[in-house]
């Protein structure tokens, strides 16, 4: 009997179309079966490549129902990722990769599968600049928000106890607090690797592209194709709006012809999406603004 393979997501119904495009670009792109966590509806969309929708209802446990109690809306989304992890591991899933919905896969990515073959649990870095000389606040974004990204995450059944311990991190506090060493879901992971055996830090600068890694992941192009560091293929890329926003003016333009066909996706299943609808900023970024500005103001009078 051979391997059985799963990617995973998980979404709300206001953003399916982010997830149906992901899940078709993983379908090209991956050998495995396809799943959706669906937290906030029990009406799915019908498939269009065999991908499978799940609600809230199919995570249960002590845990689980303490989280399905605690938090709401995006809460909900990043700490059901550990327990939606476990319960396609426990369906009989031997190798299981999550993927934030905002991601879009663009070659082949099977390798991915083949990094846990001889470990538990793969993590993906974040590739934040690390000059010590200049836009140090980057280098200090790797302990406040995290040495991994949480959009990705790869596990097989030996790495179900560390998932099992992410959830109850999740279940703990899930919270943008940088002196309290919190950043949602996500600063939890640098832990994994001092904690837990076989745990793998994926190094192929080609996956979880994004706009915080262009010093670290330069886009070069060879022979009319846009490479990273001159020699990784494109895998896959994390179209956050800080990804959006770099493309767009022309930080990152490298990566635009990734966008358009990553916009020309979304609007297969919603039509009236623009790239520009990514560019408004939320609450949440003016914030972070205004603690870069008392970075700034800090690091003046050090």
């Amino acid at each position: 009997m051979g391997v059985k393979t799963a990617v995973c997501t998980i979404t709300t119904k206001s953003h399916f179309f982010k997830s149906r495009s992901l899940l078709r670009s993983a379908h090209k792109h991956l050998h495995a079966d396809l799943f959706c966590l669906v937290t906030d509806d029990n009406q799915f969309p019908s498939p269009v490549c065999g991908e499978i929708y799940h609600s809230l209802d199919v995570l249960s446990g002590s845990l689980a129902g303490e989280v399905k109690n605690k938090y709401t809306g995006n809460k909900l989304r990043w700490a059901c990722k550990p327990l939606y992890m476990m319960y396609l591991l426990g369906a009989g899933y031997d190798k299981v990769i999550y993927v934030d919905n905002d991601i879009c896969f663009f070659s082949s990515a099977n390798f991915l599968f083949d990094e846990l073959d001889n470990t538990s649990i793969l993590l993906a870095p974040h590739f934040y600049p690390t000059d010590t000389r200049k836009d140090q606040h980057w280098l200090e974004a790797n302990y406040r928000v995290g040495l991994y990204n949480a959009g990705f995450i790869g596990a097989t059944s030996k790495g179900f106890p560390a998932l099992e311990w992410w959830a109850s991190c999740c279940l703990y506090n899930i919270k943008k607090s940088a002196w309290r060493g919190l950043f949602d879901d996500q600063k939890y992971l640098d832990l994994l690797p001092v904690i837990y055996d076989d745990v793998k830090v994926l190094k192929h600068k080609g996956c979880n592209v994004a706009g915080w890694n262009m010093d670290m992941c330069p886009r070069i192009e060879v022979d009319g194709q846009i490479y990273i560091d001159g020699r990784w293929p494109i895998v896959f890329i994390h179209f956050t709006p800080l990804t959006f926003r770099n493309i767009l003016s022309y930080l990152d333009i490298g990566l635009s012809s990734y966008l358009e066909e990553y916009v020309n996706n979304l609007k297969k299943e919603q039509p009236q999406f623009t790239a520009t609808s990514q560019l408004k900023r939320s609450l949440n970024d003016y914030l972070l603004y205004f603690r870069h500005i008392r970075w700034r103001i800090i690091r003046f009078f050090e």
